[in-house]
């Protein structure tokens, strides 16, 4: 910005110089050409001066003001029920009912954008996983860990389910249509009128109910299995015969009728699809939102008023005035182009200068995100964990969500590599890390490497009295870098195939104990019509 006088002046002068020159030869040709020469023209300069002045002001990027920026979404509340009951266990489809419906219902999950959902687990009583939300990885993890182990009450009941799914929906207060899906095989052990008489309580409120079939018309047997998925035995009945469990289509079409709502058959390829043409003409909600958006780009401004100013000057002195154009857009993408200091000298590899210009940078505050992380990242390559920990821990609270977690799970490394070195402070930088890991998960809950390192440091043994830190490196973040980033680094050693193995198995033998010590100590109540399945 300082610049631009400069430039304007330059620019003034060139066409200053460029019209004398004309206006001499003008009267070299005739005396009577040059007067009427160095009539016309005479502004030029003037027009150049201003028309530079304005184009290198808008090509600092001046930005000031504040505004509303207003969106609007349209939406729906949806209620996804599923069927835990051990009915459906049975694996007359494969790999069983339960899995299958699980399955689909994360289908749904994947193609909701700004839907409400909710998700409820039923059995002999209908249980509330997570409320009405616009958080799908919430429901996601609760799909996760369905289970009939969870349920506190065997037995199958429809009646609880509708009337918990329709009072969730009554509570809604954003508008917009709301649907209840409900993936069961059928089999309910409650009296089919309860059933029907809560389905008509739904029509009559408005929902939209959906019945998802899952299983098989034949029996089939319902498998025990252990917590490593081995079968034990086949459930029985109190009397020891097995029990044989099917899909009933009668009560399903019965309470489906009832509620005026559709029935998506068990044998349909593409249920979660069908569930969604259905919900596809269902009314949305108009939801709005606005935020303030501050330091409004304004350049366009003085590229109106040097455009205009151009083109003013073109009526008179076209070439000209096509000439600045041309090198107008020719500076402005150059620039535009042209990479930062730092990233000049790293790839010249200069890193410590780069290190030093992306510092530069980051406290001018020109592109402070950028500049910080490519400053902490390249730190923490060149082995300097205490710069890299201290710049990464600017960008913790980044509005930019993938550089936010990048910058978190760097700055966990650095600390990790911290802790190594430093045996006093171990157990305080290994919870830092710990902390960094556990945030940028809350980020990218599927990022494989992050849970790595996590895992490496909860197995993390003991320093030894020698001092030093554990063998096993940390795992590095793979994946590439943000445009106008420096890469992430590579990371130290790798632990073996071996090692990696011994740490994963170690850690299933704990979690099958764990759940195999729950299922000692539930003790599921049973139905009052001693079904529980």
């Amino acid at each position: 910005l300082y610049l631009a006088p400069v430039m304007a002046l330059l620019l003034g002068l060139i066409a200053w110089q460029a019209r004398r020159r004309r206006v001499r030869a003008a009267t070299a040709w005739s005396q009577a050409l040059g007067a009427a020469a160095a009539k016309r023209g005479a502004l030029g300069p003037i027009a150049f001066t201003l028309i530079g002045l304005a184009a290198a002001a808008g090509l600092a990027g001046p930005r000031w003001g504040e505004t509303n920026v207003s969106s609007e979404t349209r939406s729906l509340s949806l209620v996804i029920a599923i069927d835990i009951s051990r009915s459906m266990l049975a694996e007359d489809v494969l790999p069983n009912r339960l899995q299958r419906a699980i399955q689909e219902a994360r289908r749904l999950l994947q193609d909701a954008r700004g839907d409400r959902l909710a998700l409820l687990a039923f059995a002999g009583r209908s249980y509330i996983l997570t409320p009405l939300t616009l958080d799908q990885g919430a429901v996601a993890l609760q799909l996760d860990a369905l289970d009939p182990d969870i349920a506190s009450e065997g037995g199958t009941d429809l009646a609880t389910v509708l009337h918990q799914g329709g009072e969730l929906l009554s509570v809604s207060t954003d508008g917009g249509a709301r649907a209840l899906v409900v993936f069961t095989d059928g089999e309910s052990h409650d009296s089919i009128q309860l059933a029907t008489q809560a389905a008509r309580e739904l029509k009559d409120a408005g929902v939209t109910t959906i019945f998802v079939a899952e299983g098989g018309i034949r029996p089939a047997r319902i498998p025990i299995r252990d917590s490593a998925g081995r079968l034990i035995e086949y459930k029985k009945q109190a009397d020891g015969s097995e029990v044989a469990t099917s899909r009933h289509d009668e009560i399903l079409r019965t309470v489906t009728d009832a509620a005026e709502g559709i029935l998506i058959p068990a044998d349909f390829p593409d249920q979660a699809g069908a569930v969604w043409k259905t919900v596809a003409g269902l009314d949305r909600a108009a939801a709005t939102g606005s935020r303030v958006e501050d330091f409004i780009p304004r350049a366009w401004i003085f590229a109106l008023v040097a455009g205009v100013l151009l083109i003013l000057h073109a009526m008179t002195r076209r070439t000209a005035a096509l000439v600045a154009i041309l090198l107008a857009v020719g500076l402005g993408t150059a620039r535009a182009q042209r990479p930062s200091v730092g990233e000049r000298q790293l790839h010249q590899g200069d890193s410590t200068g780069a290190l030093a210009a992306f510092l530069r940078a980051a406290k001018r505050e020109t592109i402070p995100d950028t500049a910080w992380y490519n400053a902490g990242t390249l730190a923490l390559s060149q082995g300097k964990y205490e710069d890299a920990r201290q710049a990464l821990g600017v960008l913790s609270q980044s509005l930019d969500p993938e550089l936010r977690f990048r910058a978190l799970y760097n700055s966990g490394i650095a600390a990790l590599k911290l802790a190594r070195q430093d045996t006093a402070q171990r157990s305080q930088l290994e919870a830092e890390a710990a902390q960094r890991f556990q945030d940028a998960l809350l980020l990218e809950p599927r990022s494989a490497a992050t849970k790595w390192n996590l895992e490496l440091l909860h197995q993390a043994p003991p320093p030894p009295k020698g001092g030093g830190g554990p063998k096993n490196d940390p795992k590095p973040h793979g994946g590439g870098g943000a445009p106008n980033q420096a890469p992430p680094p590579s990371g130290g050693q790798q632990m073996n195939q071996s090692q990696a193995e011994q740490i994963l198995n170690s850690v299933e033998r704990n979690e099958r104990a764990v759940r195999a010590d729950q299922l000692k100590r539930r003790r599921t109540a049973k139905s009052a019509i001693d079904k529980d399945w």
